[in-house]
Order: structure tokens, then C-alpha cells, then sequence
């Protein structure tokens, strides 16, 4: 079951809905027809009510969605490719691909979005006034809608991870030090930060400060480890990391074989050949969904994948690190001109980190 639906496309980026974001559409919709404080609760006709609750729903999600363009825009114009944005419960993601680690890029990227969200509250809050100057404020809609926009503001420039806060701090660090040495300063500020909102939580009874608290300090150690992992293998191609020799396996090969092959060659996944053409990839997972007693009678094509994530000996050593984690799978084949040149395991990734992670 796919976890987010696409709903279109917005300057070439397909914008998708989480589907956690599907199912609190309609919670939120019923809190602002219920609160009066921040809220449509006051109104006094049921059908306006809710026609402004669902209205200003829609439009927070909008201006989450503005929010991620506008990183997405930069992160564009400086070269980078956007995958996606993903709207979901808790905001909007954008997903990139390989970004340059230069703090003033980072810092333009990460802070036009906390700003769009600023800019939205003042234009919100700017026709609230407006609307009230004329005696017909519409229920402080604009109003309910800037303040919010202007929360958003507040929250995403808290300098810890996974804020944009903390990525503009990292930025700032990051002209003044190594980037890895920036992000671990960056990472300590936010979890610190994190302590001090779960002790305040807890003092005043506050579980929403404590779960904040929780997201912060683990959105700032993902962050870390992402950056420890990645930083590394900056400058390094895939072919300085395969390995060059590639053990293939025949389509018309049962399990059992298979499995033999497996125990001997010490691998849990191979690519299948015939004829020197590449039909798929079939691991040891492929393998323990078919019952023992039957794998004498299964053959590896029809167990294979044949649907291959492959790299080009001349990506960056990084793109394959995201493409096994985003994918999680083990193993990546190696093309060059359709034709199979190496294989890069998670053991090659991990072998590498420890090797020029520790020349940092």
C-alpha cells in the first residue's frame, strides 16, 4: 500500500499527500468548528461554520505547501533537483536530491521558507485589519490564518533539528568551520535545546512542550548520524567504492542452488544473467518467502526482481547511500552503457565511512 498519493504537479515537482495528512484533514476541519478562542465554534449558522473551518483547513495546508515551494524553488535555482514534496501530518517535506554543502546556499534555501510563512501571516493578518476597518471581519478568518502562519514562522526558526532553524544555524556555523563540525555543534544546541523543553514540559504539565521536546532531540541525532554517515564519502564515485567482481547466477537455477551458492560465496544477493544480458537481482529475502520444502522446485526467475535501482560508475558515492536507505534494500548494480560493471553493498558503504570517516 503506497503511503502518500500524488495529486498533481506544481513547476514540475509532483506534490503528494501523506496519507496521515488525509486523515487529520478532517480532524482539524472539526477543531475549528468547534474552538470559539481560535476557532468557527461563535458562528452562529452551522453550513457557515463549517464552510470556514474547511476553508481555513485547506488553506493551512496551502500555505504549508507555499512554505515547501519556496525551499524547493531555491534549492532549483542553485541547481539541485526536487524529487517531490510531501505534505503529511506534521507539515511538508521536500525531497532533494544531491545538494552542494555550501552554507550560504543552505542558509538562502532553509530561510525563504520560514520567511514565505512569515510573509503569508502579515498578508493574512494585513486583510484581517483591513476587513475590520470596513466592519465585516469575517469571523477573524484572516486573522485565525495569519496568527497561525506566524506561529509556523516561530516554530521552524527554532535553531534545532529538524527545523529549518537548525539547518540556518548549521549554515551559519558552517562559514566559520568544517561542515561535519558544524553539524555536531548544531546537533548539541538542538538536543540540548530539547532537554530544556522536556524539563519545562514537565514542571508545568505540558505533554505537547514534552512530545515537541522528543521530536526535536530525535530529528536533531537522525540529523547527526545522516551527516557523519554522508560527510565521508564526499568526493568519492562509485567506482572507487564497488566491487568490481560480480558473482551472476543463471534464471533457470533453483533455490536450493541458490542458497548453496549463498552459504559458499559468503553474499546474500546476485545479479541473474543469461547470455550476458542483466534480467533482475535476487537476494536471500527473495529466497525465505518460498517454503523450504519447495525451493528445489522454484527457480531464481521466478523469485527475481526485475524492477533494478542501478547507479552509474560516475555518481557520487553519496547517491548510493540514499538509494539503499530511501529503498531499503542491500545492494546496488553498477551499469555503464547497459552493461553490468560492479556491485555496491551496504558492507561497501559502511567499510568506506570507516575508512575516510575517520581521516575527519
Amino acid at each position: 500500500m503506497k503511503s502518500s498519493i500524488e495529486i498533481g504537479k506544481i513547476i514540475g515537482i509532483p506534490i503528494k499527500l501523506h496519507i496521515t495528512l488525509l486523515l487529520v484533514l478532517p480532524l482539524f476541519a472539526y477543531i475549528f468548528s468547534m474552538s470559539e478562542q481560535f476557532g468557527f465554534g461563535g458562528v452562529p449558522s452551522q453550513s457557515l461554520r463549517y464552510a470556514l473551518s474547511i476553508t481555513a483547513t485547506l488553506l493551512l495546508f496551502l500555505s504549508i505547501l507555499l512554505h515547501e515551494l519556496a525551499h524547493s524553488a531555491v534549492a532549483i535555482h542553485y541547481g539541485s533537483k526536487v524529487d517531490s514534496i510531501t505534505l503529511f501530518l506534521f507539515g511538508g517535506v521536500s525531497s532533494m536530491g544531491e545538494m552542494p554543502r555550501n552554507p550560504v546556499f543552505e542558509f538562502k534555501m532553509t530561510i525563504v521558507g520560514p520567511l514565505t510563512s512569515l510573509a503569508l501571516g502579515i498578508v493574512f493578518l494585513g486583510i484581517d485589519q483591513i476587513l475590520s476597518v470596513l466592519g465585516d471581519n469575517l469571523y477573524y478568518f484572516f486573522g485565525i490564518l495569519g496568527i497561525i502562519n506566524v506561529v509556523l514562522f516561530v516554530f521552524n526558526m527554532i535553531p534545532a533539528f529538524p527545523m529549518d532553524g537548525g539547518r540556518v544555524l548549521r549554515a551559519w556555523l558552517a562559514g566559520r568551520m568544517s561542515y561535519i563540525e558544524a553539524t555536531r555543534k548544531a546537533v548539541s544546541i538542538g538536543q540540548m535545546l530539547a532537554i530544556g523543553m522536556g524539563i519545562l514540559g514537565l514542571l508545568i504539565i505540558n505533554p505537547w512542550l514534552i512530545l515537541i521536546a522528543f521530536f526535536v532531540y530525535i530529528g536533531a541525532a537522525e540529523e547527526g548520524k545522516a551527516t557523519e554517515m554522508s560527510v565521508p564519502l564526499e568526493g568519492l564515485k562509485i567506482s572507487d567504492l564497488m566491487s568490481k567482481e560480480v558473482i551472476s547466477v543463471p534464471p533457470s537455477m533453483n533455490l536450493n542452488e541458490l542458497v548453496d551458492v549463498m552459504f559458499e560465496r559468503k553474499h546474500m544477493g546476485y545479479p541473474v544473467m543469461e547470455n550476458g544480458n542483466l534480467l533482475g537481482i535476487v537476494t536471500f529475502t527473495d529466497v525465505r518467502r518460498v517454503p523450504s520444502q519447495k525451493r528445489g522446485e522454484v527457480v531464481v526467475e521466478e523469485v527475481m526482481t526485475k524492477n533494478i535501482i542501478s547507479l552509474h560508475p560516475e555518481d557520487p558515492a553519496e547517491k548510493a547511500l540514499q538509494l539503499l536507505f530511501t529503498h531499503n534494500i542491500g545492494r546496488l548494480l553498477v551499469l555503464s552503457e547497459q552493461r553490468l560493471t560492479g556491485i555496491v553493498s551496504r558492507t561497501d558503504i559502511v567499510r568506506s565511512i570507516q575508512i575516510f570517516g575517520g581521516k575527519l
